[in-house]
């Protein structure tokens, strides 16, 4: 197992600390999921096409974790330029009685949700793909620190899932730190938790497991987890869906009985069919997991990898979001 470990920050960087914010000069709410922000809109662009970034939650002892600590290493808001892009990457410790490493990715999905709660704030993709926008309306009303936004993020995580006792937050904006950390630091976590299920297949197990977290931009998606298909962000996969159900079992990442096997080919299951009609509110009657023309899975916008049919030549292609 990859040790985790937090990350060490040189000396005589540029670095910002907050402990704590009595108000914030946005509001917060769910009534801000599907909020985009346009590049007219746009005050500054965070990772994206166009930098490096990478989120990454890492599961430590008590003692370690500096609860609501926030960290900023690099430049901040009231010093970026306006419309530039700039490298990003939010690391977040955990501790709690109930976690494991094993609930880290769930936790850390669950970052882009609570950071579209954020009025102004639009957050895109996973992992090291990940995508931010800040509204110039924002900045005019106040928003002048990353550690804003880290403080708001990590009192979402506590009051939403309490079984996260401590989180402390470092984010970074520092171009040659943030690449050198998702070399070195993120990626291998990253692997290590895609190794897991390398040798578990559909077959082997008894149920799958849901994730909607994208529905405020998808109403209609329903994301179907198994050990042969991670979800459509590439953030989640069968164990980390296991794990989230246990902890929050009326959370987006829910138990689906696999029922009857349908078709072996497109892997059609009854119970994976009820599900969908289910969550999607009628809108989908079937999923076949590995079907790209009879009833395909369903897609939110936050897909790692895209494929294509190409009639020129009876193929099938991909496309990777990097």
């Amino acid at each position: 197992m990859v040790e985790r470990t937090k990350i060490k920050i040189p000396k005589g960087v540029k670095k910002k600390v907050n402990k704590g914010e009595e108000e914030f000069p946005f509001d917060i709410s769910p009534m801000y999921e599907g909020e985009r922000v346009r590049k007219g809109e746009m005050f500054v662009e965070l990772g994206g096409p166009k930098q490096t970034g990478f989120e990454l939650i890492l599961n430590l002892p008590s003692g370690k974790v500096d609860d609501m600590k926030a960290t900023l290493i690099g430049d901040d808001i009231d010093s970026f330029e306006e419309g530039k892009s700039y490298s990003y990457a939010m690391i977040y410790y955990i501790a709690g009685s109930q976690l494991d490493t094993d609930i880290e990715p769930v936790v850390e999905r669950r970052n882009h949700d609570f950071q579209n709660f954020i009025q102004g704030y639009m957050h895109l993709n996973q992992r090291y793909d990940i995508w931010v926008r800040i509204n110039k309306e924002a900045v005019k009303k106040g928003l002048k620190s990353l550690t804003q936004i880290a403080q708001a993020t990590m009192l979402l995580f506590k009051n939403e899932m309490p079984f996260i006792e401590k989180i402390e937050a470092v984010y970074i904006t520092d171009g040659d730190m943030v690449k050198k950390l998702l070399d070195e630091y993120a990626m291998p976590i990253y692997e290590e938790r895609d190794a897991r299920v390398e040798t578990l297949h559909d077959e082997d197990v008894e149920e799958f497991y849901s994730c909607t977290l994208c529905q405020s931009f998808a109403p209609a998606n329903v994301c179907v987890i198994s050990p042969d298909r991670p979800s459509l962000c590439g953030a989640i996969t069968w164990f980390d869906g296991r794990a989230a159900s246990r902890v929050d079992p009326e959370g987006p990442n829910k138990a689906i009985p696999k029922g009857d096997l349908i078709d072996p080919i497109g892997g059609e299951y009854t119970g994976v069919d009820e599900f969908a009609r289910t969550e999607s509110g009628g809108n989908v009657d079937k999923i076949k997991l590995h079907s790209f023309f009879d009833y395909p899975h369903t897609s939110c916008g936050c897909f790692e990898v895209i494929g294509f049919y190409m009639p020129e030549v009876d193929g099938i292609g991909f496309l990777h979001r990097g």
